[in-house]
């Protein structure tokens, strides 16, 4: 008898990739279990066959006498009974403190303000403004696989061919979650948090990050761990508590995606190199490696270290040339900020990525990081501010207090920002260059007039005029292919901050639960909960969170003003630039007319 199945998420197939489209409450039959990769092969009633994830579908047994009706467990006779329900228990057993929430909004900072851009180089307005309607915009309607020329199942030849590509252990459900496709009008959350990889107008199974980890109290009460190699010193600067940064600045670069398969041709894929300056060596990744790259980072560091999601996971239109070319900018963005902390980018995780050398090297790393146990609040126990003081619980009070005020203030702007920025970007890829189009057609129509009435004496105005049209068409084209080269960069950047400061709430919350923790320190001696040396304890501890916490923002702060000084000296030299073409053109035209 052939297996049934109900679907219980929508899927849309990606074009040529023998994939199926199935929609919610659909019954398909089963064709080939055996796919592997998290896949399965599903006809539906329409004799269609193709590949969908496995883990979109419930396999249930035909109901007895029953024509396609599903059972619910053990029971349930023939008839159209419902599906089971989904087991929600896995949130009874995660912590409910404070630090257990830093995963979820961490991982959740990706509705992107600017994904609406996310498919177009440019931005994702067309600047085929001349065919639109005054003031719309374009959607994508390009399905040219810019791909299928290469040659498929040929990774990069000059790098390693990267983590299992003969014996893929990885879980293909990361390439395939669908996207957020953009945002609406409305902002989630104080953290800008939604989850990660949700899907906008349908209904995803989403996947939690595995970020296990209880309250600051497992770190401020443990004992005292061993000083190792891996201890993370701060110092004394001139601007307060810093990291210890490398003498040497590390840095990569994220390039040349090529297109992939497996399953025999079966599945695609998107795979860059990534090159990191010291060893200038290629190794090549596909987007999960990131996301398993991220995860392992947010597991580790980040009750210490903000850590911003990466762009988001999308199913349609992930092989078109431009989601790929902005996709590799973004991948790019987030390793730049890795690679600039000296906490993450000298972390054994973060080396193993971009520097593993063959196959067994990075699966004995791969296995170390998934199986390290310092991660959540223990991570503080790395942290050693060397000859520093211990510092009284109102000031980490108060420093954290200062920052959070900040961070709010900051992300309040930025979201400003981006929200002018978009509205700016509409208007000069739909109505500004139509004005100055119109404004060209007034001047050529008014010189073909003056041409009509055979006078011989006015050549020169009449072609004076047109040169005038011509120069104010130009224009118009100029102003819909400007925001490109000025504004893309300025609306990169906050966005990227936007994603950063998602994260700082949840960072500054460990602390927070920290000082609460100290704070009952007398109470808890009181009660024979704690001895005096542990409540000593916990204000040291607390005290070299503060100092943590402290040296983070000294980071953020740090970067800010180089991030800020750079992207707003490029924005200021594209604008004066283009302004100074305009003018110039401005000058050409009147040129043209006659002094009288």
């Amino acid at each position: 008898m052939a297996t049934k199945a109900q679907v219980l998420y929508d899927f849309t197939a990606e074009p040529g990739n023998n994939e199926l489209s199935v929609r919610e409450g659909e019954t398909v039959t089963i064709t080939n279990a055996n796919i592997g990769g998290g896949w399965i092969e599903a006809q539906n009633s329409r004799g269609e066959t193709g590949l969908v994830p496995e883990d979109y579908i419930e396999v249930g047994k035909p109901a007895a006498g029953g024509g396609g009706g599903w059972g619910t467990g053990g029971g349930g006779g023939g008839g159209g009974g419902s599906a089971a329900p989904l087991d929600l228990s896995f949130f009874d057993s995660r912590p409910t403190t404070a630090t257990s929430t830093t995963a979820h909004s961490q991982a959740s900072n990706g509705n992107d303000p600017w994904a609406a851009f996310s498919t177009d180089a440019s931005g994702g307005f067309s600047n085929n403004w001349a065919a639109q309607p005054q003031g719309t915009e374009t959607g994508r309607t390009s399905t040219h696989d810019p791909w299928a020329s290469s040659t498929q199942t040929q990774p990069h030849p000059q790098a390693y061919q990267g983590p299992g590509a003969e014996d893929d252990e990885w879980d293909d459900e990361w390439d395939d979650m669908k996207s957020t496709g953009g945002y609406g009008e409305s902002e989630a959350g104080e953290g800008g948090a939604i989850n990660r990889g949700g899907a906008s107008g349908t209904s995803m199974k989403i996947k939690f990050p595995s970020f296990s980890k209880s309250g600051p109290e497992l770190y401020l009460l443990s004992k005292p761990a061993p000083k190792g190699k891996d201890r993370l010193l701060v110092y004394m600067g001139e601007v307060g508590p810093i990291w210890s940064y490398p003498e040497a600045a590390l840095d990569c670069v994220v390039a040349d995606p090529k297109k992939g398969s497996k399953m025999y041709g079966l599945k695609s894929y998107i795979e860059y190199q990534v090159t990191p300056n010291t060893t200038n060596r290629p190794v090549n990744h596909r987007y999960k490696h990131f996301d398993w790259l991220y995860e392992r980072l947010l597991d580790k560091f980040g009750s210490a270290v903000p850590i911003p999601s990466l762009p988001d996971k999308q199913v349609t239109g992930r092989f078109e040339e431009e989601f790929i070319k902005m996709r590799m900018e973004r991948l790019q963005g987030w390793m730049t900020r890795m690679c600039r902390h000296p906490v993450i980018a000298t972390s054994d995780v973060f080396q193993l990525f971009i520097s593993y050398k063959d196959e067994k090297d990075w699966k004995l790393g791969k296995r170390k990081a998934e199986k390290d146990e310092t991660v959540g609040a223990m991570i503080f126990s790395t942290i050693d501010p060397e000859g520093l003081p211990d510092l009284e619980p109102l000031e980490v009070e108060h420093k954290c207090e200062q920052f959070s005020r900040f961070t709010k203030a900051m992300d309040d702007g930025v979201k400003d920002l981006l929200t002018v920025g978009q509205e700016h970007w509409k208007r000069c890829t739909g109505p500004l260059p139509k004005e100055y189009q119109r404004i060209g057609k007034a001047f050529q129509n008014l010189s073909s007039v003056f041409t009509s009435s055979g006078y011989e004496g006015e050549a020169t105005l009449t072609d004076a005029l047109t040169e005038a049209g011509k120069t104010y068409e130009e224009i118009a084209q100029m102003v819909a292919e400007q925001p490109r080269k000025d504004l893309h960069f300025l609306m990169e950047t906050n966005n990227e901050y936007k994603g950063l400061l998602g994260c700082f709430p949840d960072t500054i919350g460990v602390h927070k639960a920290a000082i609460e923790k100290v704070k009952e320190g007398d109470k808890l001696v009181a009660t024979s909960k704690i001895t005096p040396a542990d409540k000593v304890t916990m204000a040291k501890r607390a005290s070299t969170m503060s100092y943590a916490l402290q040296a983070e923002m000294n980071h953020f702060h740090s970067n800010r003003i180089y991030d800020y000084n750079r992207v707003m000296r490029l924005y200021l030299e594209e604008q004066a630039k283009f302004y100074e073409t305009i003018a110039q053109k401005l000058r050409n035209a009147h040129s043209q007319f006659t002094a009288m």
